[in-house]
């Protein structure tokens, strides 16, 4: 399907239905989810998302993840208080990446950074910066 959609005029629609069921999802049935603070576009975290998290983070915009670690559901924020809003979802041309642009609510990062990408590297090594 996203292969046919690279040539489709701006306005072509797939269905919920199909759009889905044409990810590519890992082996294990999960999918990168990219956030992204949507008025800054500042990157906060990349997590993971199957088939039933993306529907519900669809059906309810609080974004709802699949935990690798806990093996459950993770609403953002459920326990932090740092939830994320949806305010739109995207797919990457392969459809093997979504991308969500939210409304962060207080840090994205466990660590309490804004956001997860605060250790810089490069050909030295690794230099831990919040900024």
């Amino acid at each position: 399907m996203f292969k046919l959609l690279e040539e489709a005029p701006d306005g072509t629609q797939r269905t919920l239905d199909e759009t889905l069921a044409a990810l590519r999802y890992n082996a294990d049935g999960l999918i990168p989810a990219i956030a992204q603070q949507a008025a800054t576009k500042e990157v906060l975290m990349m997590a993971w998302m199957n088939e039933a998290s993306i529907r519900e983070t669809l059906a309810t915009g609080q974004v709802c993840y699949w935990s690798r670690s806990r093996q459950t559901y993770w609403r953002k924020g459920e326990s932090s208080g740092h939830v994320q809003k949806l305010v739109e979802m995207r797919t990457d041309c392969d459809g093997d990446t979504l991308l969500l642009l939210v409304n962060q609510t207080g840090p994205a990062c466990h660590t309490n950074r804004n956001n997860c990408f605060y250790n810089a590297m490069d050909a030295s090594g690794l230099t831990v910066s919040s900024t």
